[in-house]
């Protein structure tokens, strides 16, 4: 007979659990990536496979370094910095040198997410942080686009890819603007079944509109995302994007266009639902989303830049504490006002 406890365990809660451990989530996040990063790089060749590749591991080694320097255990086992490396890659043009896709890894793990005291405790998501900055540091570089589907992506490595560190890239096949900047700077707009089917330039892994939609449905399933954060982006996205196009459908687009086009989906689904840097209530989750939707829709119309979802996320990854200080639950048996 098992001996009995003799003492009393306290401890907060969650009480019960249902196991989803960190590896556990991360596991099903990159399952839930692996179409699109198959696509990406059946669409991109050689040079999206080798960017994939150099954000992944650059991170990883980033987080397990920084682990051994400052005499912690290593994280990498959870596989949460193999989701940001991945998720990081597939934000960044397919023909990216090689060692600026490092040195942004680099700054992503270390400056957006080990600073902060890792997982768990970082304000920004360490993805987007490394692309803001190559974004600052290189900006004629993150605004080469390739045509996907080339005949030779298979047989040859890009040129620009290879780049040796701070040379100037040469690119081998003729460079093309993404749909965003076509709509913004010549006010065309590209056809809605190409935008879904990643038939056009773009991003590594921001191309795919569908794989991306089902990969965070598979994670809605397994109740491993807030569904209310991407559909009240999208909500936000569509609803403002209707009314500007009422007034003038010349020059603005039509929601269909809004949402699939450039980084939406990707940003919506698998970086602004991130669990740290995410409001906690369903309430803020709502609030949350609108805000990115609103944002994302000023900059694409109004900023200076074509994409505005990467800053819309970071400046709402700012916001979330404060959302969570003003949208909190009432304490169980408590009036209205008692905190």
């Amino acid at each position: 007979m098992a001996e009995l406890k003799k003492y009393l365990e306290i401890g907060s809660s969650p009480h019960i659990t249902d196991g989803a451990s960190v590896d556990v989530i991360m596991r099903n996040v990159f399952l839930a990536l692996l179409p699109v990063t198959v696509f990406a790089i059946y669409a991109f060749g050689i040079g999206a496979a080798l960017v994939l590749a150099t954000a992944t591991i650059s991170c990883i080694l980033t987080e397990h370094l920084l682990c051994k320097a400052t005499g912690a255990p290593s994280t990498v086992g959870d596989w949460s910095v193999a989701i940001t490396g991945l998720l990081y890659g597939l934000t960044l043009p397919p023909g990216l040198p090689l060692w600026m896709v490092a040195v942004g890894g680099v700054f992503g793990v270390g400056i957006g997410k080990f600073l902060f005291g890792g997982l768990g405790s970082n304000a920004f998501n360490p993805a987007l942080v490394g692309r803001a900055f190559l974004q600052a540091a290189f900006p004629q570089a993150m605004t080469h686009w390739q045509y996907p589907f080339l005949e030779n992506r298979f047989e040859q490595v890009p040129t620009s890819v290879l780049a040796m560190p701070f040379a100037e890239p040469a690119y081998d096949a003729a460079t093309a603007a993404t749909p965003l900047a076509r709509m913004k700077f010549e006010a065309l707009f590209a056809e809605t079944p190409e935008l879904m089917a990643g038939l056009t330039t773009g991003s590594v892994g921001e191309t795919c509109g569908v794989l991306i939609l089902l990969g965070g449905l598979y994670l809605v399933v397994r109740n491993f995302m807030n569904w209310r954060i991407p559909v009240s982006i999208f909500m936000a996205v569509a609803v403002m994007t209707w009314i500007f196009q009422q007034i003038d459908p010349a020059t603005y687009p039509g929601p269909l266009f809004m949402l699939f086009s450039g980084g939406l989906m990707l940003g919506a689904v698998f970086m602004a639902t991130d669990m740290v840097a995410s409001p906690i209530t369903n309430p803020g989750c709502w609030l949350y989303g609108v805000l990115i939707g609103v944002l994302v829709v000023v900059i694409r119309f109004w900023g200076g830049m074509p994409e505005g979802v990467m800053y819309a996320i970071l400046l709402a990854n700012a916001v979330s504490p404060h959302i969570d200080n003003l949208i909190q639950p009432r304490v169980y048996g408590t009036g209205r006002g008692v905190q």
